[in-house]
């Protein structure tokens, strides 16, 4: 799959303003408001920009810092990750493969089996839920 480019415009016209905001300017979305940090369904997360799957239900926990945490994604090929020096800090940006999304970061204070926390921006996910039947 090539790489999604869409005009700054065209990205407008697709998202919400706070979709826009954490997906294409790296910003973060307050801990505790996102619409998925609490969600317990079962399901897929999928990129709000481009629809590539990212996690799903079964890698997600609770880790109490009020953002969607996974413990891996679900399809690493589409997670990219590059370093970080915004805010005086290092961290690892993480960012959809295929059309440069802004997700959030990880860091390596997760639970096993992998260790690692993927912190997630809500605004920057799709929720598809599990078809029940």
């Amino acid at each position: 799959m090539d790489k999604i480019r869409k005009s700054e415009e065209e990205w407008k016209e697709q998202l919400t303003d706070e979709q826009y905001r954490v997906t294409r300017k790296a910003a973060t979305e307050r801990p505790f408001t996102g619409e998925y940090y609490a969600n317990k369904d079962e399901g897929q997360y999928t990129c709000v920009c481009c629809g590539a799957e990212l996690f799903t239900s079964e890698q997600k926990y609770d880790s109490g810092c009020g953002w969607p945490s996974f413990w891996a994604p679900s399809q690493e090929q589409n997670i990219d990750e590059r370093q970080d020096h915004s805010h005086m800090m290092i961290r690892t940006e993480i960012l959809c493969h295929h059309c440069d999304a802004h997700l959030g970061h990880v860091f390596e204070d997760g639970p096993q089996p992998t260790g690692l926390r993927y912190c997630v921006n809500s605004a920057s996910l799709k929720f598809h839920p599990k078809d029940k039947e």
